[in-house]
C-alpha cells in the first residue's frame, strides 16, 4: 500500500512540477551568467552615479533595481546575486549597509507577485490552474503595487536617519564588456516579455540561455566552458525541491483533508503567512493551494510570498540572503530579523490581501 502511494506521489509531483524545476535550473544558470558578465555590478555602479551623491536617491534607485531584478529574474536571484553587490556598494560610498540589505531582502520577497517567473509559488499556481500569464498579471498587479508601496514606505521611515545626507560618488567604474552586459539585460527582459506573451516559462528561459551562451561563446568563451556551466546547475536545490514537492503530495494523498472554508482573502493570506513561517513558503503554498477555492488563490500567494519574512526559514531567499550577508561581514540574528519583519509583514499581508 505505502510503496504504491509513494510511487503515485512521485509521479504526481513530477507531472505537476517538472516545468517549475526546469525553469529553476535554467534561470539559475542565466542568473549566474548575468553575474559573470558583471551585469549587477554595472547596474549598481550606474545607480551610484545617477544618484549624484544624494543618499535618498541612491536608496530609491537601489529599491528600483532590486524590484526589477526580482520581477525579471526571480526572488532567489535578488537574494543571491544582488545582496553582495548592494552591500559592497553601500560600503564603497560610505553609507549604512543595513537599509540596503533589508531593502534587497524585502523586495526579493515583496516584489515577487507580479509575474509567474518571479517566484516558484507563482509558477506552481499557473501550472496548477492552467491560467495564462496575462490573466495572472491581471489578478496580481494591484496586490503587487500595494505591497511595493508598503515595503518602500516602511523602509524609508525605518531608516530615514541613516539614509539622510550625501556621499562621495565613486570615480572608478567596474571593467566590463558592454556587449555582454547589454545582452544579459536584454535576455532578462526578453524572458519576462515572452512569458507574459504566453510562452512557457522554462521554454522562454531556455531560449534566453541559448542566446546568452552563444553571445558569451564569441565574446568570452571561458565563461561558458562546459564545466563552468555545470557548476551553475543547482543540483542539491533541485533534488531538495522535488523531494519537498513529493512529501507534500504524499501527505495530501495519505491524509484526507477537506477543502478549507476560509472566511475571506485576509484569512487565506494570514493562514498562508503563518504556515510559511512554520515550514517555509513553498511547502505552505503546496499544502494549502489544493484545499483552497480558486478565487482565493491570489490572496494565498500574497500570504505565501510576502508573509515568510518574519522568520529566517520562512523562505529559501531569507536563508540565501543571510548567508550572503554573513559572507560580507554583516550579521543579522533571528531576533533582529523578526523585529524588522514585524514592521512590514502584517501590513503587506493585510493590505495585499484586501485588494487581491
Amino acid at each position: 500500500m505505502i510503496p504504491e502511494v509513494l510511487a503515485d506521489a512521485v509521479a504526481g509531483a513530477w507531472t505537476t512540477t517538472w516545468p517549475v524545476l526546469a525553469f529553476l535550473l535554467v534561470i539559475t544558470v542565466v542568473s549566474d551568467l548575468c553575474a559573470d558578465v558583471r551585469l549587477f555590478e554595472v547596474a549598481a555602479s550606474a545607480v551610484a552615479r545617477l544618484a549624484r551623491g544624494r543618499t535618498p536617491l541612491l536608496f530609491a534607485a537601489h529599491c528600483l533595481l532590486a524590484t526589477l531584478t526580482t520581477v525579471l529574474l526571480g526572488i532567489d536571484t535578488t537574494a543571491v546575486m544582488l545582496t553582495p553587490v548592494s552591500l559592497a556598494l553601500a560600503t564603497q560610498v560610505g553609507v549604512a549597509p543595513l537599509p540596503f540589505a533589508f531593502a534587497t531582502l524585502w523586495l526579493a520577497n515583496g516584489a515577487s507577485l507580479l509575474l509567474p517567473i518571479s517566484n516558484l509559488t507563482n509558477l506552481l499556481a499557473v501550472e496548477r490552474t492552467g491560467q495564462s500569464a496575462g490573466a495572472f498579471v491581471a489578478d496580481l498587479w494591484l496586490p503587487q503595487l500595494v505591497v511595493l508601496a508598503v515595503v518602500v514606505a516602511v523602509l524609508a521611515l525605518r531608516h530615514r536617519a541613516a539614509l539622510a545626507g550625501t556621499y562621495v560618488v565613486p570615480r572608478t567604474r567596474p571593467s566590463y564588456d558592454a556587449v555582454l552586459v547589454a545582452g544579459g539585460a536584454l535576455v532578462a527582459v526578453g524572458i519576462a516579455v515572452a512569458t507574459v506573451l504566453g510562452a512557457a516559462a522554462w521554454l522562454a528561459a531556455t531560449g534566453g540561455l541559448v542566446v546568452l551562451v552563444a553571445l558569451a561563446a564569441v565574446r568570452a568563451p571561458a565563461l561558458v566552458a562546459p564545466r563552468r556551466l555545470l557548476r551553475s546547475v543547482p543540483a542539491v536545490i533541485l533534488l531538495a525541491t522535488f523531494a519537498l514537492f513529493t512529501l507534500v503530495e504524499l501527505g495530501l494523498r495519505l491524509v484526507d483533508v477537506d477543502r478549507i472554508d476560509w472566511s475571506g482573502p485576509v484569512a487565506a493570506a494570514v493562514g498562508a503567512a503563518v504556515l510559511s513561517n512554520a515550514v517555509d513558503n513553498l511547502p505552505a503554498w503546496l499544502a494549502l493551494a489544493p484545499l483552497t477555492d480558486a478565487s482565493l488563490q491570489p490572496a494565498l500567494l500574497v500570504g505565501a510570498n510576502t508573509g515568510g519574512m518574519l522568520l529566517l526559514w520562512g523562505s529559501l531567499a531569507n536563508l540565501l540572503w543571510r548567508r550572503r550577508c554573513r559572507m560580507a561581514g554583516l550579521h543579522v540574528g533571528w531576533v533582529q530579523f523578526l523585529r524588522e519583519g514585524l514592521l512590514v509583514v502584517p501590513l503587506c499581508v493585510l493590505l495585499g490581501a484586501l485588494v487581491a
